[in-house]
């Protein structure tokens, strides 16, 4: 990527519509990625790798059903955790198969935290854990009436 070429300016209407494509689905071959962006196929794996190299594009990933193996709990948690231990808590985290994401946040909570468990009971367990370092707050989901999804063009001003 040359100096002057930031993440932004190589954000066209091709290179969005690329996004697009590899957004809604991550396996689509190349040809079919540069046809939904409207270019070659050499254009287009050069399009992908300066995304890459950008950071625009971190990766292509799988989306596994939590329930489908064995995770029947979904929950969000809050955590308010004092300075002196949130290292130490980052590294609990990271060890933790249950915990999906982990977000700083500014208000009342530290951290919110997107988890799973096969169980109310494993729920239990895993909330006791991470109570050692701040009180709490579990909210159970239900459903999720809008799922996770790509990102799209922002408006421009």
């Amino acid at each position: 990527m040359a100096l002057t070429e930031t993440p932004q300016r190589l954000l066209d209407d091709k290179a969005w519509r690329l996004l697009e494509a590899l957004q809604a689905d991550g396996r689509l071959p190349l040809k079919s990625l540069a046809q939904a962006a409207g270019l070659s196929l050499p254009a287009t794996a050069e399009r992908l790798k300066r995304l890459e190299e950008a950071g625009v594009v971190r990766g292509v990933h799988a989306e596994v059903a939590p329930e489908a193996v064995g995770y029947g709990v979904r929950a969000v948690v809050g955590i308010n955790v004092p300075q002196p231990g949130k290292a130490h808590f980052l590294d609990l985290l990271r060890g933790l198969p249950e915990v999906l994401e982990c977000h700083h946040v500014s208000g009342a909570d530290s951290y919110l935290l997107t988890v799973v468990a096969r169980s109310l009971p494993d729920l239990e367990r895993f909330l006791a854990q991470v109570n050692a370092y701040g009180e709490t707050r579990t909210s159970i989901v239900f459903s999720t009436p809008i799922p996770r999804r790509g990102l799209a063009r922002p408006a421009q001003d």
